[in-house]
């Protein structure tokens, strides 16, 4: 079975591949990993600051709000942490060009924060689930 991960913009289809190496041809593949290998860092600070619980439900805390802005205070008061672990966990999603701070006490989701965020948890949960469904997974 060829599955297949699109991309789709206005009914346009801008990005496709397929979900299994199989699927590849041997030079597309190895082309690929080659480019994988040369963003691993970019790729770790990413994946690093959305492997943590607190980053993960601070980044939903922000989606939820109307114009995805939250204060310190907020983070401290509605996820019930500490200043030190509101500082390091936005840090760290700030260091994966996650947030933005704004003014003294506030951050917001960053464009590529927010677009990340909804791909690498919603989506993945949506796409893991339709894997685990079918007869062959």
């Amino acid at each position: 079975m060829a599955l297949k991960l699109q991309l789709v913009e206005d009914g346009k289809v801008i990005f496709q591949i397929p979900l299994s190496p199989t699927d590849w041809s041997r030079e597309e593949l190895v082309n690929d990993l080659n480019a994988f290998e040369a963003n691993v860092q970019r790729y770790l600070k990413l994946f690093s600051a959305l492997s943590n619980e607190t980053r993960l439900r601070m980044m939903k805390r922000l989606l939820e709000r109307k114009k995805h802005t939250v204060t310190f205070t907020d983070f401290m008061q509605d996820l019930d942490l500490n200043p030190k672990l509101v500082w390091e966990n936005t840090r760290k999603l700030r260091e994966g060009g996650l947030l933005v701070k704004i003014g003294r006490n506030g951050y917001r989701c960053s464009e590529f924060g927010e677009t990340s965020f909804m791909m690498m948890s919603l989506a993945f949960r949506r796409l893991i689930n339709a894997l685990e469904d079918m007869d062959d997974f």
